[in-house]
């Protein structure tokens, strides 16, 4: 039986070097051994990278292509591209367990020891050496680029209280404490937001990507370290907070460049994936399909927006945190109500601008119209996109020659009446606000036959919504929720002299 055949619970019970020889084992490297579980998964169509979508035809195969090169790896890209949770992945392509010499601090390999104190004891004891068995998930090491980050921190340094305790000269290499880079030996190391890390830092990083060894101030100590490295960095903080030296970007042999969603299809799942939804909101609260696109497209609208800051970008927890926020206004409003169940409804959807406003960058232009309001023109211009791939375009629609489907809904409007859709509405407030209102349900029926009871009174209100982005439609904000009314009407409606103004248009 080859050693790689031997399973978990067998390996375990091997507990010296001599056991360990007698497997055959033979010592690899965390690359090799990276290379070697990859090239098993894809012969055998694995999926490699679970939970990680939209990157199945850019960034997987290069990242793919980099580790069957076995190289250091930078993932460049901008903030919630999934970046970190990649470089986790990969401790699912280290063996399961690996053998090391029993009490080492540097995760000895038993037939290739490093260290002081595994060289002695391999020397003192051979056969006999006792092993330990080191799971893949000890094998990830991660740390975030902070500017207090020191070599010390990193590499290592002289430890006067070790010295002191053991009697040993500072001459001497048991002196050392060794950082977190010697420690992750014969496993992952990663370093995220790597631009942040100070120059003098990196550079101390060149002779460990290169030659593979470290220096410890004026030790005589080489010690051939074996790491897999993996570094991240956002593009935006080469010219905000700091940069890679160039040297050290030489050395890093793969820069895979990572990017957001690019259909909304795709969004949708790692928002569901990774939304954080409480097991009595799944049953208090029922969603759609239209409300989860909505979300999304506010994502996409805010990419584009000539508010928000490209360069920054708009990360994947805008729209996660906006899932969650659009469950708990929904779930708040059942629970004011006494309801045992819900409907999302569109007001919920403008309840989550929290979650929105502290997740976009915001450029001058954007300062000045203030966070709450580019929220408000994010969520319309996601409302407008929608809203057209469930009914005919307003705009066209008047010159049809079929008639125009909105007619009797804005014209009653047109008569002077209004219509308040409150945001703890109960549910037949809800649906008396919409039902009074003519043409509207027959306008649902007509586009969207197939839609029943809530759903119905859901498809009814986004109407609203979109006839108001569409400019058919006045809609304000009141400060309990919002009142349609006719576009010319709110137009000319001023509050009067002295009067304060309770309604903000949108």
């Amino acid at each position: 039986m080859q050693y790689e055949d031997i399973k978990a619970e067998n390996l375990l019970k091997i507990k010296t070097l001599g056991q360990l020889r007698a497997a055959g084992y033979e010592p690899q490297t965390v690359k090799q051994e990276l290379r070697r579980n990859l090239i098993r998964k894809l012969q055998s169509k694995e999926q490699v990278f679970p939970g990680i979508w939209g990157y199945e035809e850019t960034v997987v195969p290069d990242l793919q292509r980099a580790i069957l090169s076995m190289h250091h790896i930078n993932l460049l890209g901008l903030r919630g591209q999934a970046k970190t949770r990649i470089a986790r992945l990969m401790v699912d392509l280290l063996d399961e367990y690996i053998p090391m010499v029993q009490g080492s601090e540097l995760n000895d390999d038993p037939l290739q020891p490093l260290s002081r104190y595994a060289k002695d004891l391999v020397h003192e004891n051979g056969d006999d050496t006792p092993i330990s068995w080191l799971h893949r998930s000890d094998r990830y090491t991660e740390k975030l680029a902070t500017p207090d980050v020191s070599v010390a921190d990193l590499i290592g340094d002289a430890d006067p209280i070790k010295a002191a305790t053991l009697k040993l000269p500072y001459s001497d290499e048991r002196v050392i404490h060794f950082g977190l880079i010697p420690r992750s030996h014969r496993g992952i190391f990663v370093i995220n937001e790597l631009p942040d890390l100070q120059a003098r830092i990196q550079v101390a990083l060149f002779n460990i990507l290169q030659e593979g060894d470290i220096q410890i101030r004026g030790f005589k100590v080489r010690l051939p370290l074996d790491i897999q490295f993996v570094f991240t960095a956002n593009p935006e903080d080469y010219t905000n907070r700091g940069s890679i030296v160039t040297p050290l970007k030489d050395r890093i042999d793969s820069q895979i460049i990572t990017h957001y969603p690019k259909s909304i299809e795709i969004g949708k799942k790692i928002t569901q994936q990774e939304a954080h939804v409480k097991d009595e909101q799944e049953q208090l609260v029922t969603t759609n399909d239209i409300i989860s696109d909505l979300i999304e497209q506010v994502a996409f609208e805010a990419r584009e927006s000539e508010y928000v800051d490209a360069k920054s970008g708009v990360s994947a927890r805008l729209t996660i945190s906006a899932f969650e926020n659009l469950l708990s206004a929904a779930e708040r409003r059942a629970l004011l109500n006494g309801e045992n169940k819900t409907y999302v409804r569109v007001s919920d959807f403008l309840n989550t601008i929290p979650a929105v406003t502290g997740k976009v960058e915001l450029v001058y232009e954007g300062e000045q119209e203030g966070a709450g309001h580019v929220a408000q023109v994010l969520m319309g211009k996601a409302i407008r996109a929608q809203f057209l791939k469930y009914f005919p375009d307003p705009d066209k629609a008047k010159k049809s020659k079929e008639g125009n489907p909105y007619k009797k809904v804005t014209d009653w409007f047109g008569d002077g009446n209004t219509v308040d859709i409150l945001n703890d509405a109960t549910a037949s407030e809800y649906k008396k606000a919409l039902q009074a209102i003519p043409g509207l349900s027959e306008l649902v029926e007509k586009f969207r036959s197939d839609a029943k009871g809530e759903e119905k009174l859901f498809l009814m209100e986004f109407a609203l919504h979109g006839l108001a982005e569409h400019s058919q439609l006045s809609k304000n904000r009141l400060s309990t929720g919002l009142q349609f009314k006719d576009l010319l009407s709110g137009m000319f409606t001023m509050p009067s002299f002295g009067e304060e103004e309770d309604e903000d248009d949108f």
